[in-house]
């Protein structure tokens, strides 16, 4: 089985096994994990930051940002295909008991400064403000598509421009940094705080580091304990994490064959085939008279297994457990299915 549904179920290599076996751990509560030290401290240099924090997921991570930077009741600004509105179960009202408010970020799901100032609620006696505006790259539900990070300054400016902080929802931003051959940190320039995940391509096991001020991250340290993730001898896991931060590069390696596997499946009749910019491949199937759901079960009869995404459109993911030759393979499999 050809395992294309996330970049999720990559599996940790053996050195990464052997790290966390080896690691040196301590409470991490009390600040006395060296691995985990260590592992914020190379993350705040990758992202450009004075400061990160480890934390178990990077929905946690987003989780906890909104609520350091906004008071309860506040508007947060979201793209409306956004991870943290569509995926994030609600989050934003019960943690932090924000009201969103969606800018559509077209096909790119990037909002413009225009849709930024205009989407802005000044405080008033009746009206409790805008709080946050949250930014996604690489954008999951567009396709996995590489925002530039001049559009993403962009649409920070015009948010600082009326006094609201930042947020960058860069679960996969290290993608973007390889699509557009920058370093991660050219995407934090103009924001406020960024997460990233060590899993996905990365490929460790567990872990997302939230990265920002000094300030900003000592009241998110506070928060994480309130939500439950103030975690103990984690160096086991931060091992791993700290490794994954030496797999930038690779990522290079998904995207080629993400282009393998789309220009493999782009002349089957019936599939309308989204070109890949970095790890996620989007298929239509609407012309082939087929929901993508119907479409998956025929796929996964043969071998492949994908991620439904709406009702005519299924997602491929590439990850570092998937070859060359598996994707050549799964592009004919999935003619085959069809």
């Amino acid at each position: 089985m050809i395992d294309l549904r996330s970049d999720t179920v990559t599996t940790p290599s053996e050195e990464m096994r052997e790290s966390a076996h080896t690691a040196d751990v301590g409470d991490d509560v009390y600040g006395e994990d060296p691995t985990v030290n260590e592992l914020e401290t190379r993350a705040a240099e990758l992202m450009g930051t004075e400061s990160a924090l480890y934390v178990p997921t990077g929905t946690m991570g987003n989780q906890i940002a909104a609520r350091v930077h906004t008071d309860r009741g506040q508007e947060i600004l979201v793209e409306r295909e956004s991870h943290v509105f569509k995926w994030e179960l609600g989050g934003l009202a019960q943690h932090a008991g924000l009201q969103v408010r969606t800018l559509n970020g077209g096909d790119r799901g990037i909002p413009t400064p225009e849709q930024v100032k205009s989407g802005y609620v000044e405080e008033d006696a009746h009206r409790p403000g805008t709080g946050l505006l949250s930014l996604e790259n690489t954008h999951n539900s567009k396709g996995g598509v590489a925002i530039s990070p001049e559009k993403i300054d962009a649409a920070a400016e015009a948010a600082h421009e009326i006094g609201v902080p930042v947020h960058l929802d860069g679960a996969r931003v290290c993608n973007a940094a390889v699509a557009h051959d920058v370093s991660p940190a050219r995407f934090t320039k103009e924001v406020d705080s960024v997460m990233f995940c060590l899993s996905k391509g990365l490929g460790a096991p567990v872990g997302s580091m939230l990265a920002g001020s000094e300030d900003f991250i000592a009241r998110a340290r506070r928060t994480r304990k309130l939500f439950g993730g103030g975690m103990r001898q984690v160096g086991l896991l931060a091992g791993p994490g700290l490794l994954a931060l030496d797999n930038v590069s690779r990522l290079a390696d998904d995207h080629e064959n993400a282009r393998v596997l789309a220009e493999g499946l782009t002349d089957v009749e019936g599939l309308s085939v989204q070109s890949p910019e970095t790890n996620i491949v989007l298929v239509n199937t609407e012309d082939a008279g087929l929901t993508a759901d119907k479409f998956l079960t025929a796929c996964e009869e043969m071998g492949v297994l994908g991620t439904q995404f709406d009702t005519h459109v299924a997602r491929f993911c590439t990850h570092w457990d998937v070859s060359r030759e598996d994707v050549e393979v799964a592009a004919g499999n999935v003619r085959d299915a069809l």
